[in-house]
């Protein structure tokens, strides 16, 4: 899996650390106050997240849209992927590194447990970890031959249905050349990220994260003879919205949606942007399916 050497890092004086939390989360009630007193106690300005200011006083506060702004020479995350991938999106442009701190449940991108946080802080200070490089997804919203709207996915884009059992019609385009044209509850572009999601629980394969591919996954397809393709991880993506029931949305890593019309077009590629994962030595993908997913058991 690529990763890039960060040993001999040094730290500017006083570097500000952003701390991102998940809401309503116990363990923040001590972690949180004993987390800031120890970067300040290492030199480090914290910067908090309005939700993990609600566990401690008199610090600086920071709007997540704001905090790239304050250039952080890290960003912590407690939470679960969730909280990781909103991160990801504010801090995948400026490059800044993303330690992740598993809160949640299955945490496939926050590997690192609760008991490991200081462990990877102090390899950090000392300029002993590694940064772990994960492409991201460019999606391009056109509507009446407009850019509607534009964003950068770790995971994945979909477009699905609400609330109403009617499929949609789509048709999909690589590098120009028409795929299908297919009914289905929807589709899902993933990246090789994204590819233990939605695109998993949707049939679609697992890719080791450092693969050069993107994966196009129909949702419940109405033809028995379509399956998830993969495509190489420089191919042009064309989604066309040919007909769909009321309150369908695109959603980007499943948090921001944008309900979809009949004639819109998605155009996906993989992003210019990619995400900086903080990593403690060389750790094995395999060994993560192992324990999240109980891969290979009976």
């Amino acid at each position: 899996m690529p990763a890039v050497s960060i040993t001999g890092v040094t730290l500017d004086p006083m570097p500000r650390v952003a701390i991102i939390s998940k809401p309503q989360k116990e363990e923040l009630r001590q972690l949180l106050p004993e987390l800031v007193l120890w970067l300040k106690a290492h030199a480090c300005q914290p910067v908090l997240d309005p939700v993990s200011a609600n566990y401690v006083t008199d610090e600086d506060v920071c709007p997540r849209p704001e905090m790239v702004a304050r250039q952080p020479e890290l960003v912590i995350v407690l939470g679960g992927d969730g909280t990781l991938l909103a991160a990801a999106r504010v801090f995948a442009r400026s490059g800044t590194p993303i330690l992740s701190v598993n809160l949640g449940a299955l945490g496939f991108l926050t590997e690192i447990p609760l008991s490991g946080l200081y462990t990877h802080l102090e390899a950090w200070c000392r300029g002993g970890c590694w940064l772990e490089s994960r492409a991201m997804l460019r999606t391009e919203l056109w509507r009446s031959g407009e850019l509607h709207c534009e964003h950068d996915a770790l995971n994945d884009v979909v477009v699905a249905k609400g609330a109403i059992a009617r499929m949609g019609h789509f048709s999909a385009e690589v590098d120009g050349q028409l795929a299908a044209s297919f009914r289905a509850d929807g589709l899902i572009v993933a990246t090789p990220t994204g590819s233990t999601a939605y695109s998993l629980a949707a049939g679609g394969p697992v890719l080791v994260p450092g693969t050069d591919a993107l994966i196009v996954t129909p949702i419940s397809p109405h033809q028995l003879t379509l399956r998830p393709t993969v495509v190489p991880g420089d191919s042009k993506i064309l989604v066309r919205i040919e007909g769909i029931p009321d309150q369908t949305f695109l959603t980007i890593d499943g948090q921001e949606a944008i309900e979809m019309r009949v004639g819109d077009e998605l155009r996906c590629r993989r992003s210019d942007a990619a995400v900086k994962l903080v990593r403690l030595g060389e750790h094995s993908f395999f060994d993560l399916l192992r324990a999240r997913l109980k891969w290979g058991e009976r």
